[in-house]
């Protein structure tokens, strides 16, 4: 058969265009196509002086537990020494919580300010105790009615003081929480006066 003869510039034109259409329909990415202002981003970009300062952050954060915990200890141990010399001085501002306040300083100045019985409990105690121990029975006897008069004395003498002092502390701080105050001084109470802390601010009989 004769048919119409095809021109073979049409047969390799016609295939080298089906192999060239794709790369020409391919999409064209452009990596510097500029992005529109206006677009969201993932993130914002940190400042360069933001990002100096995160860095020098890292760089002086301890990177190990142990300078963690060295300066934990260093400043414990600071903290106890400010305590330390609060208690020896009087300080308020490094005072620990429970010496904290004008309550707590009201109630401490109320025992330091008169002599309490129960003070002289430890010497007392040792001389009953000597007494006790000798071989005699009248001796014994006169240790044992010792024990009973430093008892009775040291509670009467107590409640007296704290009836005295919670009169007082309703009197000179009526809205204030005095919770825990009269414990508190019955406590200092039982001391002797210059083992007590924080140490005393005002004179025997000198009235706070």
């Amino acid at each position: 058969m004769r048919g119409n003869p095809v021109p073979l510039g049409f047969v390799f034109r016609s295939r080298a265009k089906e192999e060239k259409a794709p790369a020409d329909k391919a999409p064209v990415t452009d990596s510097k196509q500029t992005r529109d202002p206006q677009a969201k981003k993932g993130r914002p970009t940190p400042k360069r002086s933001e990002a100096q300062s995160q860095r020098r952050s890292v760089a002086n954060t301890p990177m190990t537990r142990k300078d963690a915990s060295k300066r934990q200890r260093d400043e414990r141990r600071v903290q106890m020494e400010r305590q330390r010399q609060a208690l020896a001085g009087g300080d308020e501002r490094y005072l620990p919580a429970r010496d904290k306040g004008p309550v707590r300083k009201f109630a401490r100045d109320h025992v330091d300010a008169r002599f309490n019985v129960a003070e002289f409990f430890l010497p007392m105690a040792v001389i009953i105790l000597a007494l006790s121990l000798v071989k005699t029975t009248s001796l014994q006897n006169i240790a044992l009615l010792l024990w009973l008069v430093v008892i009775v004395m040291i509670v009467l003498d107590s409640i007296l003081s704290g009836f005295r002092l919670r009169k007082r502390l309703n009197e000179r701080f009526p809205d204030q929480n005095k919770k825990g105050a009269v414990a508190y001084a019955l406590m200092r109470s039982l001391q002797m006066r210059r083992f007590r802390l924080p140490k005393a601010q005002v004179k025997r009989g000198e009235r706070p």
